[in-house]
């Protein structure tokens, strides 16, 4: 078997810094680096060949000293009745994750997965249920939106030239994989890089409190909290985290998060039958957000088998919704957009 090549050689795992850093140590100038950075994120390149700019005889000494630009593959892609296409992933060790491109409206979000599954264990969630993988690097990341990015601008999605909006709700909790979701983000909003605005995007978390308060410290993009209950007797049953990191806890650091003007802190509310969808637990909901900029976004349970769990009636969820409107609340329905491909929120499990 052939050694898996060394993910420092990797020109698509290295921040704008690292290459400048790496050019130096290679006696080029720093223009090099802004080269370089642009071809393997602005464009995607596959190869150190296609960066047709650089000179060839330095193309031939990357090759020669191990860099190369690493590259996931898009091995299955299923589309929904409601044209939300499922894509699984293949990285480049094998592994398998789901990513989901959703158009609504003027806009084309993509899901983007941060963990090859996920630890956290929540009911709800298919991921949770199949346990913890391997976390993803910047370079896988960064692929699965170039991959996406070009079955889009091929015409794959109708209607949408490319992606708009990016969210970090696929698989994993991003905050466990900080570091590399991090350098990822880097890229995706650098404007030498792929040139998301950071109100574009958008990273959801489970509520891992040091990691939402480092987040607040070193980036601009949006955060989504997945709260999904009022007390912490239901959240604990629900989300194993809330033992770590209790409602009190976690509120008290959304409080404090550092936000713009005119930004908000989403809050994503899984409805569920007979658990957390009584009037009630709306009252506490609104109790609870008071003096946080609060974007509420209500999500009917999808379901999956053995769950155990049922999505509630139309009438229930309008009046939950209803009561939080009332309250003076932003509040949403998300629909369930490819839900019939099994690709809606909590279903995903990296086995297309």
């Amino acid at each position: 078997m052939m050694p898996s090549p060394s993910l420092e050689k990797n020109l698509k795992n290295m921040v704008f810094e690292e290459l400048l850093s790496l050019m130096d140590a290679m006696g080029e100038k720093p223009f090099r680096a802004k080269q370089i950075y642009a071809w393997v994120f602005r464009r995607g390149v596959l190869s150190i060949d296609e960066m047709t700019d650089i000179k060839k005889e330095f193309r031939e000494r990357l090759k020669t000293e191990g860099y190369y630009i690493s590259k996931v593959r898009v091995s299955k892609t299923r589309k929904s009745s409601d044209h939300t296409i499922k894509l699984l992933v293949e990285l480049p060790d094998g592994v398998t994750v789901e990513s989901v491109l959703i158009p609504e409206g003027k806009r084309l979000t993509l899901c983007v997965s941060t963990q090859a599954g996920c630890a956290l264990g929540c009911l709800f969630c298919v991921t949770g249920s199949i346990g913890a993988g391997r976390n993803l690097t910047m370079a896988e990341m960064c692929g699965i939106v170039h991959v996406a990015a070009d079955l889009v601008s091929s015409g794959g999605v109708k209607g949408f030239e490319a992606i708009t909006n990016v969210v970090l709700m696929g698989m994993g909790e991003p905050l466990y994989n900080y570091d590399e979701v991090s350098r990822f983000l880097r890229a995706l909003i650098d404007a030498e890089g792929m040139a998301f605005s950071p109100r574009k995007v958008t990273l959801s978390t489970a509520g891992v409190v040091p990691g939402i308060k480092r987040l607040g410290r070193e980036s601009d993009v949006n955060i989504a909290v997945s709260l999904n209950a009022t007390t912490d007797e239901v959240r604990s049953r629900l989300m194993p985290i809330n033992k770590k990191y209790p409602i009190s806890e976690l509120l008290e650091a959304l409080k404090e998060y550092p936000l713009k003007n005119r930004r908000f802190i989403t809050f994503e509310y899984v409805l569920i039958k007979g658990v957390n969808d009584a009037l009630e637990d709306a009252r506490r909901l609104v109790k609870l957000l008071k003096g946080i900029p609060s974007k509420i976004n209500l999500i009917p349970f999808n379901p999956f088998s053995d769950s155990g769990f049922e999505r509630p009636d139309g009438k229930t969820i309008e009046a939950f919704k209803q009561l939080i409107h009332d309250a003076g609340y932003v509040v949403s329905l998300r629909a369930s957009k490819g839900a019939d491909i099994q690709a809606a929120c909590g279903q995903l499990k990296g086995k297309g």
